[in-house]
């Protein structure tokens, strides 16, 4: 118990360097990001769970045989966000399908727009939730990704930089015209959100 407590105070870092030298602590870095890769491959593959946790396990093999030419320059999350991204999309490219990004039933979608508007002000009903939400399942996939990867993934412009490998002109592009098709959309359906 002690030494799990005391793995889980370190960081990504220490956690990779102890893991290089002792391949048991790599399973604190799995447990660390186990979760979070998990809902980002499924709102970016909108595959099952029991696809994802393939996927996921996939994933882990390919970080764990690369932890050796991990950059430290880099941030430990997003270089595995970066695998992940780059996984999911060798996995689609094989089945000859393009993902879409699942958002979920939750309001975990909302956070994409409210970044700018408090939303619940705004939208009277859960039509207009149920709206937004098919909105931003259509769009295409670098503007989805991109504003998922910001607002509900809650990465800074170097981390989606790092995983998407674009330039951070382009991430904040993709995201003001992402943004501004969720807005186009929205008036067309007869209400406005920003």
């Amino acid at each position: 118990m002690k030494i799990k407590e005391d793995l889980e105070k370190k960081t990504d870092q220490q956690l990779v360097e102890l893991a290089k030298k002792d391949p048991e602590m790599f399973g604190a870095l799995m447990d660390r990001y186990q979760k979070p890769l998990f809902f980002y491959i499924k709102r970016i593959s909108q595959l099952s769970n029991d696809d994802v946790e393939d996927l996921l396990q996939d994933i882990f093999v390919k970080i764990y045989l690369n932890i050796n030419g991990y950059n430290c320059q880099m941030k430990f999350s997003s270089w595995a966000y970066r695998i992940s991204h780059n996984h999911v999309v060798d996995n689609f490219r094989k089945i000859a399908a393009r993902p879409k990004i699942a958002l979920n039933e939750d309001d975990s979608w909302l956070k994409i727009i409210r970044s700018d508007v408090d939303l619940e002000k705004d939208l009277a009903n859960k039509q207009d939730m149920g709206a937004i939400r098919d909105i931003i399942e259509k769009m295409p996939l670098k503007y989805r990704e991109v504003l998922i990867l910001r607002f509900i993934e809650d990465k800074d412009y170097e981390e989606i930089m790092d995983i998407l490998q674009k330039p951070k002109g382009t991430v904040a592009t993709l995201i003001a015209r992402g943004k501004k098709m969720i807005q186009k959309e929205a008036k067309k359906k007869g209400f406005e959100i920003f």
